[in-house]
């Protein structure tokens, strides 16, 4: 059975991303570039992929799922299918698709997880945003979280949901030179 894995960065204060969406405070030094494109070249989008060089097989996704926030500066560069490599879902009540790689679920998005992860393959990435993990913390089989040494002040949470304390069990650490660390925690 597949897991849904929330792989997703943050700053130190817990914002995946500044007010108006911003990522680009997060430093991307060259030991934080060989975590990403070693451990987990799946999670990033296929254009990436080509600009960097890798082209390697998936080794932990085969399905990535993410809002429509988070989907959104592809297409502001005309990128229609980020994860080409993936099968891909987009959440939206909003969004219409014209690219039959991407899958627009407008509602039920909880059941759609619970298929995906019912059928045989790798695992499911989480991409974001906050809302979505939100709607799919019940969902969640692995938490990813690479904090970042540098501090938001305010932005977009690791989470958007309704108090609901639920327990995770820490199972890797990995400290990166630069100051990133890779938390790792599986439900407990």
């Amino acid at each position: 059975m597949r897991k849904l894995v929330y792989y997703v960065g943050m700053s130190i204060d817990g914002f995946i991303a500044g007010p108006d969406d911003q990522v680009d405070f997060y430093p991307v030094t060259p030991d934080v570039l060989e975590f990403l494109t070693g451990d987990f070249p799946d999670a990033l989008p296929t254009h990436v992929r080509a600009q960097l060089g890798v082209d390697v097989p998936n080794k932990r996704f085969d399905v990535c799922v993410q809002g429509r926030t988070t989907y959104e500066p592809a297409l502001a560069i005309g990128v229609t299918s980020p994860y080409a490599h993936l099968q891909q879902l987009v959440v939206s009540t909003t969004l219409v698709s014209d690219d039959p790689a991407v899958e627009v679920v407008s509602s039920g998005v909880v059941e759609r997880v619970r298929e995906l992860k019912a059928q045989d393959g790798l695992d499911i990435y989480l991409a974001g945003g906050a809302q979505l993990a939100g709607t799919l913390l019940p969902e969640i089989d692995e938490l990813v979280v690479k904090v970042y040494p540098v501090v938001a002040g305010s932005g977009v949470p690791l989470f958007r949901a309704d108090f609901s304390p639920t327990a995770f069990t820490l199972t890797g650490t990995k400290v990166l030179e630069g100051g990133m660390v890779v938390l790792s925690y599986a439900r407990a």
